[in-house]
């Protein structure tokens, strides 16, 4: 089995600001929101491992983020989804009071709003732009931020203390080989953490990339909940037409939840 990437300078390109706020966020993090919320039910810690974290906060209004237009095709039409108890839309309403109307959370940043004292934080970012941003965002929460490869990271992790948890995989997919290697990874942390809820998130291509890689994780793990939405390409030639969300140890109600997430994407076809 081949072992994480080395990464170079070269393939630290990617930062998540040019599309924070996207169809694909809106996706990931109201279900992401949605299973740390209902971790949190029980009066027990837990632990969250991230390892691709990003920089946690992100300015919607920065010049990035305008020329892409993804953010006003994404969470700044499509906010009334999500009733005011929904914990997706509580972390953005607080996150709006703390940093202003343009501010947005990453998934980091949904965590720590999300998670108790009691519980702990592991975040990895090898890209060192990213990584300061990142430690600047998250130095009030207690978080342990990693300058690390991801993988890495997580394969030191897993099994956390506490063992209750999850564990959120978001690559940016620059490098081809997370499609052949995703798979392998997902499996050895699942051996190393069987109890945990492994989400991995992942595009849907025009040039169908990704199905290789599911078709191997379905087969592999043929309990996980797979949820995919659509939507039209944030410009014309844009490879992304979908986003998705590959779990293991789904959470009770999740599927539900996807459903409804589902019904909602639907009507922006």
């Amino acid at each position: 089995m081949r072992g994480p990437v080395r990464y170079t300078a070269d393939m630290l390109s990617y930062q998540h600001i040019y599309h924070a706020g996207n169809l694909a966020d809106v996706h990931k993090h109201s279900l992401l929101a949605w299973m740390l919320s209902y971790l949190t039910r029980k009066d027990k810690p837990l632990t969250y491992i991230e390892t691709h974290a990003g920089r946690a906060l992100y300015d919607l209004g920065a010049e990035e983020s305008l020329k892409t237009g993804e953010a006003a095709a994404g969470i700044a039409q499509v906010r009334r989804w999500f009733a005011p108890a929904h914990p997706y839309a509580q972390v953005l309403d607080r996150v709006v009071a703390e940093d202003g109307a343009d501010a947005y959370p990453g998934s980091p940043l949904i965590a720590a709003h999300l998670l108790r004292p009691t519980d702990q934080i592991h975040l990895a970012e090898l890209h060192p732009r990213e990584h300061a941003a990142l430690e600047l965002a998250m130095s009030p929460t207690g978080a342990k931020i990693h300058l690390r490869d991801g993988f890495e990271s997580a394969f030191a992790l897993c099994p956390p203390t506490p063992r209750r948890g999850m564990l959120l995989i978001d690559p940016s997919y620059e490098i081809k080989t997370d499609y052949t290697d995703i798979f392998r990874h997902v499996a050895k942390l699942h051996r190393a953490w069987n109890v945990g809820i492994i989400a991995l998130w992942y595009p849907i291509l025009t040039n169908r990339a990704h199905e290789p890689m599911l078709d191997a994780l379905s087969a592999q793990h043929k309990d996980a909940l797979r949820h995919e939405v659509r939507f039209a390409p944030a410009r014309p030639g844009h490879g992304m037409v979908g986003s998705g969300m590959f779990v293991l140890n789904p959470p009770y109600g999740l599927a539900e939840e996807a459903k409804s997430l589902s019904a909602r994407y639907a009507k922006l076809r």
